[in-house]
């Protein structure tokens, strides 16, 4: 479980939000990846804004990407603003990239 939740995060270290040059686990928009009998598998995640123009092809885009994994069956993604996401859920380097500590 442990290998393919790193594949998992490292397909979402290659999806970059379009108007901040950050990728979204980065960015800290991923809340929680599960894993269930290693083929299906559930994000949740929210967005800097409840308004964010590109939510749904976020969604399609980690879909199609983690599909790529050959024996994952099911991929739900799951959209929150529970809580609402605040420049402290950025990492580290994703605070140093912006200039925002």
């Amino acid at each position: 479980m442990l290998i393919l939740k790193k594949k998992i995060i490292s397909i979402l270290e290659n999806i970059f939000d379009p108007e901040i040059p950050i990728n979204i686990y980065e960015l800290g928009l991923i809340y929680d990846i599960r894993i269930i009998n290693k083929n299906i598998i559930i994000i949740i995640m929210t967005l800097t804004t409840p308004h964010c123009p590109v939510a749904e092809s976020f969604t399609k885009i980690i879909t199609k990407k983690i599909f790529n994994i050959s024996y994952v069956k099911k991929v739900d993604v799951i959209i929150t603003f529970f809580p609402n996401w605040t420049y402290k859920f950025m990492s580290e380097l994703a605070r140093l990239e912006l200039g925002v500590l």
